[in-house]
């Protein structure tokens, strides 16, 4: 996806776009097409799972997950891919949709892929950490009926007892064991009544509005499936219980159909004290049904435990707190962007590279406290290198210091690159824009700012998180 966003900016008819765009704060990765949100909250982090549409895809052509970490909600750190398809030496493609879950000091990763002997199956595999890598927990399936074998959903419940449910026009579940990796009694199929699952016109076959992407979880003792609904274009319902296996009742439609995407997948959470909304669309330029982006929504419950109306939007959601400069951030903590890419790093984790002249990315809510005094970043170049102007509120915004980089030697021959700072006080999104020659021009794998005191910012910060 490399300039997908800046292309857009040069044609006279998306100028009038730039502020949507360019500065939405949905889709929330804009580095590579996303699809199927799977959120975890874990030690205070929010992790976000997700599929990975290839671009240019014109079916469902995806070959690893990736995951994403935020602790605000607006920046998201790219962990890079935990799990590929071809982790599973039993399946030979299709990385869809899937949800990661934490127990007992480990994390179990339930997802669905296409098996070289044919069909779809759920797999299940586990790592010692929320980012990876995962392994194949089994060497083989854990859970296979034959017939649309996708998109797993996880949910331990206060007793105790796992439940996953799957399944596409089925829905199926078993109970988990402890260790998560296998199960006991026999695979369920749950009648998919009217009563539980609405009423779908015109369609004999598929009477009742279920049609795949369950969300599975529990609220103040209500049970909730949220899934994907009425074909396609699909929309979001759900339904509740009291009961972890049922009966369902249908409560309604939550998300209707919107953007440019015919397919929809939820994700729900409470984090920090406010509930979360994911999902996908096709916002992204060139986005479409096979090129997807996950977005996210703030809401609350109605009283009663209904859900309002979810509409997609571009604003995304508000932070819920400021991020601090004076101490290491990873450079692919991102907001938006404009041109750049990540990859994988040789000093561990990812990089942001594929830095062009006016490419920048956008950190939401930076809090330098009484002053900034100086910039640090680790940086890599293969070329002549080139600048980082940083810059307040907006691309064009107040410049408060430039770091000038010359070439390294390689793209992953890392050295420390400084510049003083002078204007950088108070809460404002901060701005990296790359400038230089042609072609591409730096890579960058953490930054860091300084303070004017002589604490090193831990006490002109606030103590924001």
């Amino acid at each position: 996806m490399k300039k997908v966003l800046s292309m857009i900016i040069i044609s006279a008819a998306s100028i009038l776009l730039f502020p949507v765009v360019c500065h939405a704060e949905n889709p929330i990765v804009q580095t590579r097409y996303t699809a199927d949100p799977a959120p975890m909250v874990y030690n205070g982090t929010c992790y976000l799972y997700t599929g990975h549409d290839e671009d240019g895809s014109t079916y469902y052509t995806m070959n690893d997950w990736r995951c994403y970490s935020s602790t605000d909600m607006v920046n998201w750190v790219d962990c890079g891919s935990p799990l590929s398809y071809s982790t599973f030496s039993w399946a030979k493609g299709d990385a869809w949709a899937g949800q990661c879950i934490p127990r007992n000091g480990k994390f179990y990763y339930y997802v669905p892929v296409n098996q070289k002997n044919g069909g779809m199956a759920i797999g299940v595999a586990v790592s010692d950490s929320p980012t990876g890598p995962f392994k194949d927990a089994l060497g083989h399936p854990l859970a296979s009926t034959g017939t649309g074998d996708i998109d797993p959903t996880v949910f331990i419940d206060d007793n105790g007892q796992a439940y996953l449910y799957w399944g596409n026009p089925n829905l199926y579940y078993v109970k988990l064991n402890q260790d998560m990796i296998s199960y006991s009694g026999s695979i369920v199929k749950v009648p998919l009544t009217t009563e539980g699952f609405g009423v779908r016109n015109g369609n004999a076959q598929k009477p009742t509005l279920y049609e795949e992407g369950p969300w599975f979880y529990k609220q103040n003792g209500m049970y909730y499936m949220v899934y994907a609904a009425g074909g396609i274009p699909e929309y979001i319902c759900y339904s509740t219980s009291t009961s972890p296996t049922g009966p369902w009742q249908y409560r309604g439609k939550i998300m209707p159909t919107q953007g440019k995407s015919f397919t929809n997948h939820p994700g729900v959470i409470d984090y920090k004290g406010n509930s979360y909304f994911f999902y996908h669309n096709g916002a992204l330029p060139g986005g479409s049904g096979f090129t997807r982006s996950v977005c996210v929504e703030q809401f609350k419950y109605n009283a009663d435990g209904t859900f309002p109306t979810i509409n997609m939007t571009t604003t995304g959601v508000p932070a819920i707190s400021n991020l601090n400069p004076y101490v290491k951030t990873e450079a692919e903590t991102i907001c938006t962007e404009s041109g750049v890419q990540t990859e994988k790093c040789s000093e561990g984790g990812q990089n942001i590279s594929n830095i062009e002249n006016g490419d920048w990315i956008k950190v939401k809510g930076v809090n330098f406290g009484t002053g900034a005094a100086s910039f640090n970043a680790r940086v890599a170049s293969a070329t002549s290198g080139g600048n980082i102007e940083l810059r307040l509120d907006s691309p064009t915004g107040t410049l408060i210091g430039t770091c000038s980089v010359q070439g390294t030697g390689g793209w992953q021959s890392w050295v420390n690159k400084s510049c003083k700072v002078s204007g950088a006080k108070g809460v404002h999104d901060l701005y990296l824009k790359f400038t230089g020659g042609n072609g591409y021009l730096l890579n960058v794998n953490w930054w860091q700012f300084s303070s004017n005191d002589s604490t090193g910012g831990k006490l002109s910060y606030g103590g924001d998180n």
